[in-house]
């Protein structure tokens, strides 16, 4: 056992020695990414195991035995071990056509598109129809996020009249989309 020092590490990482935590951490992390990496196939997954098997060994460092095996060795087996518990928490993956078909298009269809922009097309010739100021006061508001305080500031116009145009621009539009 005096030649294990990832043991002794162990050994004293089981009283919560700080110290211990960080040599053995130095002296087993990279051995562990490689292990984890090789199983998960994604590093940054890896990297994220590496730093849940360090928890584990934290919280874990009294159960182990030094007379059934090397630090390292149990160690490996950790990592192995959260490795294969990630691998199987991941969803299943589809397979040849399987996962052609399981692959969702995101994009609308042609006619949606063709809608929207008939759609988008009828809602800007009703802004046009609106006064500017109006149009561009229902655009701060409903568009860009503005507070009603900024849009009367921005028009020169007392908040209720802002909110008069703003109440009143929306009809407008309102009446204007109806079919």
């Amino acid at each position: 056992m005096t030649d294990d020092h990832i043991a002794q590490h162990l050994g004293r990482i089981a009283a919560q020695d700080r110290a211990a935590f960080r040599a053995l951490y130095a002296a087993a992390s990279a051995k562990l990414m490689g292990v984890l990496l090789r199983i998960l196939g994604d590093r940054a997954e890896a990297e994220d195991a590496l730093q849940e098997v360090f928890t584990r060994v934290w919280l874990r460092a009294g159960k182990f035995d030094a007379t059934r095996g090397q630090g390292m060795t149990w160690l490996i087996a950790l990592a192995r071990n959260h490795a294969i518990d990630r691998l199987r928490a991941r969803p299943p993956r589809a397979e040849g056509d399987d996962a052609m078909e399981a692959l969702a298009d995101t994009a609308p269809r042609a006619e949606v598109q063709l809608v929207a922009r008939g759609e988008a097309r009828r809602v800007a010739d009703c802004f046009d129809r609106l006064e500017p100021d109006r149009a561009a006061a229902l655009r701060g508001a409903y568009l860009q996020g503005q507070s009603y305080a900024d849009l009367a500031a921005r028009h020169a116009v007392p908040l209720n009249t802002m909110r008069t145009w703003l109440r009143r621009g929306l009809l407008s539009l309102r009446e204007c989309l109806e079919p």
